[in-house]
């Protein structure tokens, strides 16, 4: 799960890059690149990673990343066990802010456009009725010619600039120029997505990651703005919301199943992170 800059700068069309992707599990790198991603999710699940975001995504999950911040889609569990009944679906467009044209969203007329590529530098995540609204033309994308994807992009963007039912994903400018510390920050990132459920101790990740424990908080706070321990509550929080919109298992379950021994702090640490109580977050689903 390294921190790579990605370059599509050798695609056929160096200004829109569309990828329809239909495969098994979704690419485990925490990843930037220079352009602007637009990332529809037709059918998978999973934890997503912007910035110092961490939120579940599933089937409709719409996100516009600004160039140079890192993100990263990661399945759930049964998704990397070869299971031929799990799979995903999605469409990946990536694009250069000249696109449609030197200088065209510096124009007063694009100025919403504008004002949300620039605000995409922290992520921003559209909601399910801009999603459903969306999804024929976004799925139908990578099928049309350069010319007229062009075309459906601009106006897609349009739509979403206009619209309220968006959140910004990270609380702060995330933005990577320079791929140094990728490769520790890859590690750590990689074991506690797939450990999270077990014990997992201050020492252990400090050990992975070949530091000392004082050296390794700087570190991780320097690179995800947030503690370990904050970030850890966050990836075992967001599956436990998962399982609860899922399926019927008891609060008590779900609460061991992440990796607490302790229902009072699954409690408090679920109240922090998604400002109400277990129960009262699977009565308002």
């Amino acid at each position: 799960m390294k921190l790579v800059l990605k370059n599509t700068d050798h695609s056929a069309n160096t200004r829109i890059n569309i990828l329809k992707k239909e495969v098994p599990c979704l690419d485990a790198a925490w990843h930037y690149h220079s352009q602007y991603e637009l990332l529809y999710i037709s059918k998978s699940t999973g934890i997503r990673f912007v910035g110092d975001s961490v939120s579940q995504f599933s089937p409709g999950d719409l996100v516009l990343v600004g160039p140079y911040l890192p993100h990263l889609w990661r399945n759930d569990a049964n998704y990397y066990t070869g299971d031929d009944s799990v799979s995903v679906k999605t469409i990946v467009t990536k694009f250069n802010k000249n696109f449609i044209g030197e200088g065209t969203f510096d124009n007063p007329e694009f100025s919403e456009i504008n004002k949300m590529l620039e605000e995409s530098k922290y992520g921003i995540c559209f909601g399910n009725d801009t999603s459903k609204s969306l999804h024929d033309e976004i799925m139908e994308l990578s099928n049309l010619n350069p010319a007229l994807q062009s075309i459906k992009l601009l106006d897609i963007l349009n739509r979403l600039s206009t619209t309220d039912d968006k959140t910004v994903l990270s609380s702060s400018d995330m933005r990577q120029y320079t791929s140094e510390n990728s490769d520790r920050i890859d590690v750590v990132l990689k074991y506690i997505s797939d450990n999270y459920a077990s014990y997992i101790g201050l020492n252990d990740v400090a050990e992975i990651a070949c530091m000392t424990t004082n050296s390794f908080c700087r570190f991780f706070k320097k690179m995800t703005n947030k503690s370990f321990t904050q970030f850890l509550n966050e990836v075992r929080i967001r599956n436990a919301t998962r399982l609860l919109i899922q399926g019927s298992l008891p609060v008590s379950e779900v609460c061991y199943i992440v990796g607490y021994n302790s229902i009072t702090n699954f409690n408090k640490q679920f109240k922090q992170i998604m400002n109400c109580t277990p129960k009262g977050y699977r009565q308002t689903i």
